[in-house]
């Protein structure tokens, strides 16, 4: 006895000797975040601002609305959700015995030169067996009861599972918010492209108008005998490719309009905008606040952060495979070889109870290859965590360059469009007075256009760096 015993320490004190010197990772130390972005000492977080307080055109939150609310992505990270909960229930439900009913029924033919055979025959032959207790051959076991079994969460195994499905269930969430972040500013960038369209395209049919023009004075001067058949045919030229022109831009507007309302999840159908781009409210001040907001506000960094909390929880869940487990079961039933007995209580009535522990020996290199599985999975999530931080500050920085430099652009080209309209009235005025060629006018008529497009082109690049900067700061997803 006193052998048994200490055999069962040196095989538990072995197991815990490998399990202690099992590999103990640790992460690298994290990156420092920079204390404000480009230098500059923001305090108001635009990120932190809800989406009916960021945007002013009520037509544009219409279409929000509607996209988080019938999106097709979205509904698909809802279920996602919905799949992690899942996993925290069976995670709660591990701490609990395993209780299930049972009905069962077997036959068993024993040899004459059994154990059981012999056993059984010269049973059968006792005069203390009554007829009803005599045991046939073949033998049926019957049972109708109950069992169960329990797995005591020893090393905080069961403890570290549930950690890590609410952490990965509060990750899901998370990729929610990401999903609807990332809806909301292409919702949005996609009406802004529609409103500088809708912009370029009257512009083009205002040099149309203006080219109309010049094509009559130039046929009035033809048959004055004060221009040629080839001027002719320049401002008719410019006119037909301005004409191409605007119907490229009513085609590019169906195919953005019908791409809003892919993510609106409904049919094509047009849509409805609010005032014109150069109308539209431009903040004239952008503070995007520290970068330390990021680590709570931005969903793709927090869910990075769960992702990395729940992949820990896993190596302890590894970690405790090394170590013994303690397993706990029961039964309680009615048990009988013949079905005419099975019932009959208390003669037939069986209990039973065993409890053991088992202790992994020969097969550590699963476990230790499960165990480095498990930490590089680890490494690649704190790696990720990673990334997202610094991916997410570069992206305010690049955002806020961004509309610093498109403002100054805007009014620049603001500027230039107004000197062209002058440089083609001017042009016009000399060419009828004889001092100024026609392709000088056709030059200044075609410089307009393209400077009053790239107008506008700006002022739709204002706007979407401004909801890239949003996007960038974690809003738009409450």
């Amino acid at each position: 006895m006193v052998k048994k015993n200490s055999l069962l320490v040196i095989v538990i004190y072995a197991t815990l000797t490998v399990g202690c010197k099992t590999l103990s990772p640790r992460l690298p130390d994290n990156l420092s975040l920079p204390t404000t972005f480009s230098g500059k000492s923001d305090t108001i977080n635009i990120g932190a601002i809800s989406r009916k307080e960021f945007f002013a055109d009520t037509n544009l939150l219409a279409l929000i609305d509607t996209a988080v609310k019938n999106n097709f992505d979205v509904k698909n990270a809802y279920q996602r959700i919905q799949f992690a909960a899942a996993g925290v229930r069976i995670s709660k439900a591990r701490f609990l015995p395993n209780l299930s009913p049972e009905l069962s029924a077997r036959v068993d033919r024993f040899g004459r030169y059994t154990m059981n055979g012999v056993g059984n025959f010269d049973t059968n032959l006792s005069p203390n067996i009554g007829q009803d207790s005599k045991i046939p051959n073949p033998t049926p076991d019957l049972y109708l009861g109950f069992r169960t079994s329990w797995e005591i969460g020893l090393w905080g195994r069961f403890r570290n599972m549930k950690k890590a499905a609410v952490a990965r269930f509060l990750a899901s969430e998370k990729g929610r918010h990401l999903i609807i972040t990332d809806l909301v500013a292409e919702v949005s960038r996609l009406y802004y492209e529609l409103l500088a369209l809708d912009n370029e395209l009257l512009t083009t049919k205002n040099n149309i108008e203006l080219q109309e023009d010049a094509v009559e004075i130039i046929n009035v001067m033809k048959e004055a005998g004060r221009s040629n058949e080839l001027a002719v045919k320049q401002f008719e030229a410019q006119l037909l490719d301005t004409r191409s022109i605007q119907i490229e831009l009513q085609q590019e507007i169906i195919g953005i309009e019908n791409k809003l309302n892919l993510l609106l999840a409904r049919f094509p159908q047009p849509i409805k905008r609010g005032r014109p781009i150069r109308e539209q409210i431009f903040p004239e001040r952008i503070q995007a606040g520290v970068p330390s907001s990021l680590l709570t506000q931005r969903p793709d960094i927090v869910q990075a952060e769960l992702e990395l909390q729940a992949a820990k929880a896993d190596i302890k869940v590894a970690r405790a495979a090394f170590f013994p487990s303690l397993n706990i079961g029961a039964y309680a039933g009615f048990n009988a070889f013949k079905p005419e007995l099975l019932l009959r209580s208390p003669e037939s009535v069986a209990l039973g109870a065993l409890a053991g522990i088992s202790a992994p020996l020969w097969n550590q290199a699963i476990i230790k290859s499960n165990f480095r599985r498990i930490n590089s999975q680890q490494l690649e999530a704190y790696n990720n965590y990673q990334r997202s931080i610094v991916n997410g500050v570069q992206e305010v920085v690049t955002t806020m360059n961004g509309i610093e430099n498109y403002n100054k652009i805007y009014n620049l080209k603001k500027q230039e469009t107004e000197s062209l309209y002058q440089a083609v009235a001017a042009s016009k005025d000399l060419f009828v007075a004889g001092k100024a060629s026609y392709l000088e006018v056709i030059t200044a008529q075609k410089s307009v256009l393209q400077s009053e497009l790239e107008w506008s082109e700006t002022r739709k690049k204002q706007f979407i760096s401004l909801i890239d900067l949003y996007r960038a700061l974690g809003g738009g997803w409450e």
